[in-house]
């Protein structure tokens, strides 16, 4: 049951409170420092909303209030997988519970409930695997139509690419830092990511990011831009990440601003000569 709802909000606030009544028993058993350290230690007060008789209705309430959210946001997401559970009857439930009056035992509860789980585990692996499918081929589709565009090049690997502007100097190495300026869509132009409306490039080893990434930019140098049509096998496969779902093509225009070559193995041990502390031989 517990892993079926996780009414957080609720559980995090009951957490709270009784963790602060454990705090202040403690601390009432200690003989008092200060009237400073007594007044610091008294809890605050809930903000009033002049709606309720006193702080502990108001509590209830929001409460109540937390445990409703959840729900109502728990059924509109079962709703997505082809699941729909009468509202009146959850509510239903809650109400007999609390008079006693529960028209299921604990065992049917359980059972009912692990049953309830399992669909709810099928239905959504069922949806992942259909989104991932259609996923896979609206970027089929889409590369497809990319690889036609003039000036499009494709490698071994299944990336495409177009290169706006060359860049000067040397091409990027998988040990080198980059700082990039970016902007990352799904093949609908749905925007993932964008560092133009953070404000900041971002810096990072070639080698430490997605293969599609350590690839693509090896076809510019600084100062160079290029557009990236980023397979799934190159990118986030068929998992996918928050923002990105599984089997998705990604889509990059990348600005390469700045490349700083890593420091050769010899200099850095130099440095770290340099820098040791003085005795830090065996005598």
């Amino acid at each position: 049951m517990k892993s079926l709802f996780k009414v957080t909000l609720l559980a995090t606030t009951m957490a709270f409170a009784l963790n602060a009544t454990h705090v202040m028993a403690a601390d009432a058993a200690k003989p008092a420092d200060a009237a400073a350290a007594a007044e610091t230690a008294k809890p605050a007060e809930a903000p009033s909303t002049g709606k309720f008789k006193n702080d502990d209705e108001q509590a209830a309430y929001a409460l109540g209030a937390s445990l409703g959210r959840y729900m109502e946001n728990s059924l509109k997401e079962q709703e997505k997988l082809g699941i729909k559970l009468d509202k009146d009857q959850l509510i239903a439930g809650v109400q007999d519970a609390f008079a006693n009056q529960s028209k299921l035992n604990d065992s049917d509860i359980e059972k009912t409930l692990q049953g309830f789980e399992a669909r709810v585990k099928a239905s959504a692996q069922a949806k992942m695997e259909q989104d991932a499918k259609e996923n896979e081929d609206k970027g089929t589709k889409y590369r497809d139509a990319f690889a036609k565009e003039k000036g499009v090049k494709k490698t071994e690997s299944g990336l495409l690419y177009l290169v706006e502007k060359e860049g000067t100097g040397e091409a990027p190495k998988d040990s080198d830092t980059v700082v990039v300026n970016y902007k990352g869509t799904l093949t609908d132009g749905t925007v993932f990511d964008n560092s133009y409306d953070r404000g900041e490039p971002l810096s990072f080893r070639l080698d430490g990011v997605i293969p599609g990434w350590t690839e693509g930019l090896k076809h510019i140098k600084k100062g160079g831009k290029i557009k990236l049509a980023i397979p799934p096998a190159l990118a986030y496969g068929k998992t996918g990440v928050p923002g990105i779902p599984a089997n998705s093509t990604l889509v990059f225009e990348v600005e390469l601003l700045d490349v700083k070559p890593a420091a050769k193995a010899e200099d850095k041990t130099e440095k770290a000569a340099d820098e040791a502390p003085v005795d830090t031989k065996a005598k």
